[in-house]
């Protein structure tokens, strides 16, 4: 399950797993940021703010997440990962070499310094 905010006004999008990840999840918000990716062109950022990794609750949970970010992650320009987990500090490396946004982890307590990160422009 999924909570999720998006600030239009900035383009971004936060998102914060509650539990096993849905197929269902994955409909939503791509219902809620598509209509501003197709009217902007790209999200500034998404923020992922976890307490920890909570997986997905079937097998069509796993790959409408593979198929969200495989429709999605070029019209992101850059991904915060605000957590403590093990399993989501180690993620930003892994994942620059399967999307073309720009990720980097921030430990639980720095939201807001992830938050300024992807709003700045030049990705400093």
């Amino acid at each position: 399950m999924i909570d999720f905010e998006l600030d239009a006004d900035h383009t971004v999008l936060t998102i914060r797993p509650t539990g096993p990840l849905a197929e269902a999840d994955f409909c939503t918000v791509a219902a809620a940021v598509d209509p501003i990716i197709e009217d902007r062109g790209k999200l500034n950022g998404l923020l992922i703010q976890a307490t920890s990794f909570p997986g997905w609750d079937s097998f069509a949970g796993l790959i409408s997440h593979f198929r969200f970010v495989k429709g999605h992650h070029r019209h992101i320009r850059k991904v915060a990962i605000v957590s403590d987990d093990a399993v989501l500090v180690c993620f930003p490396p892994i994942a620059s070499h399967f999307v073309s946004a720009e990720v980097r982890h921030f430990p639980a307590h720095e939201y807001e310094a992830a938050m300024n990160w992807i709003l700045t422009k030049t990705g400093a």
